[in-house]
């Protein structure tokens, strides 16, 4: 004899199986949600941590710019004061050269035969304006102070014959360029 199961045991199992599946798949969902909120809920701690990381880095940039801003101003001061000090020291090294210029200058003058009437300088120049008892003597005069060790050259600017209480006299005009340094 022949025996027929009527009962839908093909179906029951699809249908298991098919539960299964939801199951599965439902169950695969819940657990990706749930990394996606963990993953988010991670990346948002780690952004919070960097934007309180980037605030107390600009708080310290600002500080560091201040204390920067005031070395500065210090280096600027100081750099300042410096010059200061080498223009005096320059002024103190050079407050006796023209002095001493002139002085040696007068050593130079002939005592009964030149007299100097005036003297000017203006930067490295000279101008020595004087009479001379004649033209060997203003000659002779020019060529010492050529030989002399700080000018540089010496040029006459003018000669002529002057009377002065009824004696002829050469007055003269040089002019002189100084060696640098001094």
């Amino acid at each position: 004899m022949i025996k027929i199961n009527l009962l839908p045991y093909r179906e029951k199992a699809k249908k298991d199986t098919f539960l299964r599946q939801v199951f599965i798949v439902a169950g695969s969902f819940i657990i990706f949600l749930l990394l996606l909120v963990w993953v988010h809920i991670g990346i948002s701690s780690s952004i919070s941590n960097l934007e309180t990381q980037i605030k107390e880095s600009e708080s310290l940039l600002a500080d560091l710019d201040k204390k920067i801003g005031d070395l500065e101003k210090y280096k600027k001061d100081k750099k300042e004061l410096e010059d200061k000090l080498g223009v005096i020291a320059t002024l103190e090294e050079n407050r006796l050269a023209p002095v001493r210029t002139l002085d040696n200058l007068a050593l130079l003058v002939p005592a009964k035969d030149i007299w100097l009437t005036k003297i000017t300088q203006k930067g490295s120049n000279i101008s020595i304006q004087g009479i001379g008892r004649d033209n060997i003597v203003v000659a002779d005069f020019m060529k010492r102070i050529e030989q002399y060790e700080p000018i540089k050259s010496v040029d006459l600017v003018s000669a002529k014959k002057t009377e002065i209480s009824g004696i002829t006299l050469q007055e003269f005009n040089f002019s002189c360029v100084l060696k640098k340094g001094f």
